[in-house]
């Protein structure tokens, strides 16, 4: 039972060391400024070599009891752990901007005694030569980060592109960026880009006006080809109310009756003028009927008017439709 206590006690101390340990290397050197002559400032009015730290992280965590160091001896294994804290500088505890945050930074002084504030380290620093800045964990040991500075004008600092990258470049004192992110980029909303390369609006009233007359062109362009569509569907319909049948038969008899009259002045010649013999014998024949019946005179060019009685001229009649 106690050997099983004893696992999980070990199990959770790795577990949390190995967490600290990720987090110790979220905390990076960010800038570094050797030669300060007109930058910051301290307290006392001194113009002090400084290191910015950072929390790459977008968790707080507590860098008290770090170390701090520009002494490349502290780099030789065979030596203690007290012994290299001996070359270090610890960053003091007791003070609330130990507690970093996320994405936060934090300042010290180089070159300066720690009695005069929890911003002040023992760190030698020579700005003449090539300066190797280190950061170790609380243990003494184990080396979180470092980079070597060059040499560099006064007022001049050497910083990260990015915290989380290891791009270091170096930078002019106007754009030395002390407690803040190193490049900060600039954005700028179309808005104010507009207002920038049109300050009288006469690109904007075009740009509007086109897209009011583009509109009315597709609008025009689109109920024209609608009128069109609908025309030629009302065309199909008309077409589909013809009777078919009827129209067929129309013209097959109209065909066939110029085919009759066109062989018939074939074979009976133009004298004819395309009238069928039929038509002849049907003439001949009535004329035949009525010279038999005695409809006509006798008299060839004369004609015979037979008399016919009439009441018209009787006075009875007379007298009874005009009494006195």
């Amino acid at each position: 039972m106690h050997i099983r206590i004893s696992l999980l006690v070990f199990t959770l101390l790795l577990s949390a060391s190995r967490a600290s340990a990720q987090m110790e290397k979220s905390i990076r050197i960010n800038e570094v400024m050797t030669a300060n002559t007109e930058s910051l400032i301290d307290d006392y009015g001194e113009h002090l070599p400084w290191v910015e730290i950072a929390n790459t992280s977008f968790t707080t965590y507590n860098v008290r009891g770090m170390f701090l160091t520009t002494d490349r001896r502290v780099l030789n294994k065979e030596l203690s752990a007290p012994e290299r804290m001996a070359l270090m500088s610890p960053i003091p505890s007791g003070d609330p901007s130990t507690n970093l945050g996320g994405q936060q930074h934090l300042l010290y002084y180089l070159e300066s005694l720690p009695a005069r504030g929890n911003h002040h380290l023992d760190v030698a620093c020579d700005p003449s030569q090539p300066l190797w800045v280190a950061l170790y964990n609380g243990n003494g040991i184990d080396l979180i980060d470092s980079v070597t500075v060059p040499v560099m004008a006064a007022n001049h600092s050497y910083a990260r592109h990015s915290m989380t990258d290891g791009e270091w470049k170096m930078k002019t004192p106007d754009l030395v960026t002390p407690g803040t992110n190193n490049f900060t980029e600039a954005s700028e909303t179309k808005i104010e880009r507009l207002k920038r390369e049109d300050p009288h609006g006469f690109g904007i009233t075009v740009l509007s006006m086109g897209i009011v007359f583009a509109c009315l062109a597709l609008l025009f362009i689109f109920f024209w080809a609608f009128g069109l569509v609908m025309k030629y569907q009302k065309t199909v319909k008309k077409v589909a109310r013809i009777q078919p049948i009827k129209a067929g038969v129309k013209t097959i008899e109209t065909t066939f009756e110029i085919g009759r009259k066109t062989a018939v002045i074939m074979q009976d010649g133009l004298q004819s003028k395309g009238i069928d013999r039929d038509v002849y014998i049907a003439v001949i024949s009535m004329a035949l009927h009525q010279y038999q019946n005695d409809v006509h005179d006798v008299e060839s060019d004369v004609i015979t008017i037979k008399p016919k009685h009439t009441d018209w001229n009787i006075e009875v009649i007379q007298m009874t439709h005009f009494p006195d």
